[in-house]
C-alpha cells in the first residue's frame, strides 16, 4: 500500500517513519529543509517538495496513493481534507482545524472514502475511551486534561510548543465551548483556572480552551463535558497579560510605513522562545475521567498518561502520543478493520469492534502506556 504523508514537521515526520516499516510512504512538504531531515534519517521512505495549498493539483498529486495522512497546520487543514476527500482518497487526519470536519461527511459519503479526523492525543485518545466506554455503561459527565511540556522549565513561560505558536495562540483566544446540564455553554479561553496535582509532576494549572469539538454533538446525550489544558502554575497569566495588552490582535496597525498585525510579530517572536529545538526534553500529560452509572450503580472510569522524549529515538513525546494515534488509525483503514464512508470522529470508530484496542495494543507496543484505574 502507498501511503502519502502531508506534513514533514515533528509529528508528521514521526508518522512517516512509522508507517515506512509496514507501507510504502512518501512524505510531502514546502519545506525542503524538513525534508531533508526526514531522507536523511535513515528511513526507507521518499520525500517530495510540494505547495499543500495548491489544492486544485492534489488529484495529480495523490494519484497512485491508496490512503492520505493529513498533518498540516490547522489553518490550512480544513481546505486540505475537502482536497483529499475530492481526490477520492481514504485519510486519517490530525490538522485539527477549526472548521467543523462533519460539514465534509456528506461529501465524504459521496466520494465513497473513509476519513478519519481529529485522531490525535486530544483530541483523538480522549475521544476513544469516551466513545468506548459509551457502549460500556452510562456515561452521566467526563473530564478531560491534557498538555505537553517542557522537561526543564525556563522562565517566563516555562512552555515549549510541539505545534506553530500560532496554532497555540489561537487555542488560547477561541472562546471556549463546554456542555453543561445539557447544552453548550460558550466561556472565555483561560478561563476557571484550577490546580491539580499529577503523580511525578507535582501541581500543574488547568484552564479552559475549545477541545470537545464533535464532541459536542456525537455524544450530546452526556450532560455535562469538560475539556482543560494543562500548563505549569504561572503560564496563563502571562497569555492573559500579552492578550489584554494587545499582543494577539489581527488588527492592523501601522509601524514606520508598514501596516504589521501585532499577533504575527507575536508570533514570530514566541517562535523562537517556544520553539522546540533538537534534543529537547518534554512530556505529555492526560488525564480522562468518566462519571456514570452501570446496571444501577454509580461508576468512575479514570484513563492517565505520562509519556515522555524518547532519548533513544529522539522523537518527541507529543509527536509519539499524537502521531501514533493516528498511524494506529491508518492502519485500522488499511487493514479494512474500519470501512465506513464519510468522515468520523474517533468516538465514532469506538463503537467498531476491535477498534478501540488495536489502538491501545498499538501505542503500547511503541511505549505509549495509558494506564486505566477504575
Amino acid at each position: 500500500m502507498n501511503i502519502a504523508i502531508l506534513g514533514a514537521g515533528m509529528v508528521g515526520s514521526a508518522m512517516a517513519k512509522d508507517l515506512s516499516s509496514h507501507f510504502d510512504v512518501c512524505s510531502f512538504d514546502i519545506n525542503q529543509e524538513a525534508l531533508n531531515t526526514l531522507s536523511a534519517s535513515g528511513f526507507k521512505l521518499k520525500t517530495k517538495k510540494a505547495d499543500l495549498q495548491d489544492y486544485e493539483n492534489y488529484p495529480a498529486m495523490l494519484e497512485g496513493f491508496d490512503l492520505i495522512v493529513s498533518a498540516v497546520p490547522g489553518y490550512m487543514g480544513f481546505n486540505t481534507l475537502k482536497a483529499i476527500i475530492n481526490s477520492g482518497k481514504d485519510c486519517a487526519d490530525i490538522s485539527f482545524f477549526p472548521e467543523n470536519a462533519l460539514d465534509l461527511d456528506s461529501l465524504a459519503k459521496e466520494k465513497q472514502v473513509t476519513v478519519i479526523t481529529d485522531i490525535g492525543v486530544a483530541p483523538g485518545m480522549s475521544n476513544l475511551i469516551i466513545g468506548f466506554y459509551n457502549q460500556q455503561i452510562t456515561i452521566n459527565s467526563f473530564e478531560i486534561y491534557v498538555g505537553g511540556l517542557p522537561k526543564v522549565r525556563k522562565k517566563p513561560f516555562e512552555y515549549k510548543a510541539p505545534f506553530s505558536p500560532i496554532d497555540v495562540i489561537e487555542e488560547y483566544t477561541r472562546p471556549a465551548r463546554l456542555f453543561e446540564n445539557g447544552r453548550i455553554v460558550v466561556k472565555q479561553a483561560l478561563s476557571e483556572k484550577e490546580l491539580i496535582e499529577f503523580d511525578g509532576l507535582g501541581t500543574l494549572e488547568a484552564f479552559n480552551t475549545d477541545g470537545l469539538r464533535s464532541l459536542l454533538f456525537t455524544m450530546s446525550h452526556i450532560k455535562d463535558q469538560k475539556e482543560k489544558t494543562l500548563r505549569y502554575p504561572g503560564h496563563s497569566e502571562l497569555i492573559i497579560g500579552l492578550q489584554q495588552a494587545g499582543f494577539f490582535s489581527e488588527e492592523p496597525m501601522k509601524f514606520g510605513n508598514e501596516m504589521i498585525r501585532p499577533i504575527d510579530v507575536t508570533s514570530k517572536i514566541l517562535f523562537k522562545e517556544w520553539k522546540l529545538a533538537p534534543g529537547d526534553e518534554e512530556l505529555t500529560v492526560m488525564k480522562v475521567i468518566l462519571h456514570g452509572t452501570e446496571d444501577g450503580n454509580l461508576k468512575k472510569i479514570e484513563y492517565n498518561l505520562l509519556d515522555r522524549y524518547d532519548i533513544t529515538t529522539g522523537i518527541s513525546s507529543m509527536s509519539r502520543s499524537t502521531g501514533y494515534t493516528c498511524t494506529a488509525a491508518a492502519n485500522l483503514i488499511a487493514q479494512k478493520m474500519f470501512t465506513k464512508k464519510g468522515v468520523y470522529p474517533p468516538e465514532l470508530i469506538a463503537s467498531t469492534a476491535g477498534c478501540f484496542q488495536f489502538v491501545m495494543d498499538y501505542l503500547k507496543a511503541r511505549g505509549v502506556n495509558w494506564i486505566k484505574n477504575y
